[in-house]
């Protein structure tokens, strides 16, 4: 009875905890993408609002219980470790190549920021439309049977390590001022990874109640990050002076 009342009481405080990031990510993330060229003039909780929205376990819950359905507690955990260890890796190579690719191909950080900004909003299209598909499609998926290979993909990549959020880590990492800011965005990532892996092992427990809020917090984040891409093409086309 009392295990029954910690997991209500921390749902209640995990769901509380995700409005108020989420509210916090929506305010600041078109200030911080709104002017690129500006980013060092933020304080760092502002690039983690926008990272934690890009990369963050809102579009993770749902996927990680489809693909644990069933299974025991041991490979849940496992999947999630292998999970957050790709991801991480993933973001160290995008955090050491990204730089350097951009300046050897001569590619401008608002060309970058454009192309994470279209893939964003096709994504987040993609998933706002797919509320409307009729529900006699969706069910006809057969779910495949859960392998450690699903850490990998569809898990680590594209769920939990984004196209849109690797454009915007490069481009935090480039326009850097010293070390030590470069430092705080790494300490953000590493934040943000162990929060999607508490998540990932807490999923079991706070789904059920989870299972009615998903949805209507699906709707509402694809609509604001069909916003945000719109409004990073917006201001990417007018930094290469089109608009």
């Amino acid at each position: 009875m009392n295990v029954t009342r910690r997991n209500k009481h921390l749902v209640a405080v995990l769901a509380v905890g995700f409005g108020y990031l989420l509210e916090a990510g929506i305010a600041s993330a078109t200030e911080v993408v709104a002017s690129p060229m500006q980013v060092k003039l933020y304080p760092i909780a502002q690039i983690f609002m926008l990272l934690l929205l890009m990369l963050g376990p809102f579009k993770i819950i749902g996927p990680f219980a489809k693909i644990t359905k069933g299974a025991g507690a041991a490979f849940t955990y496992r999947i999630a470790m292998l999970s957050i260890l790709y991801s991480s890796l993933a973001l160290l190579v995008a955090a050491f190549l990204g730089e350097s690719i951009l300046s050897n191909y001569g590619i401008p950080l608002p060309v970058l920021a454009l192309s994470g900004g279209i893939i964003l909003f096709l994504v987040a299209l993609q998933s706002v439309l797919q509320q409307f598909t009729p529900h006699s499609e969706i069910a006809a998926d057969a779910e495949p049977t859960p392998t450690m290979n699903m850490a990998l993909t569809p898990l680590a990549f594209p769920t939990i390590v984004t196209p849109y959020g690797i454009a915007a880590l490069v481009v935090f990492l480039a326009l850097s001022p010293d070390l030590q800011t470069r430092l705080s965005i790494g300490a953000v990532v590493v934040a943000i990874m162990l929060l999607n892996l508490i998540v990932m092992i807490l999923t079991r427990h706070i789904m059920p109640v989870l299972g009615i809020v998903l949805p209507i917090l699906g709707a509402v984040l694809g609509v604001v990050q069909v916003a945000l891409g719109l409004q990073i093409i917006n201001r990417s086309l007018k930094a290469l002076g089109v608009l």
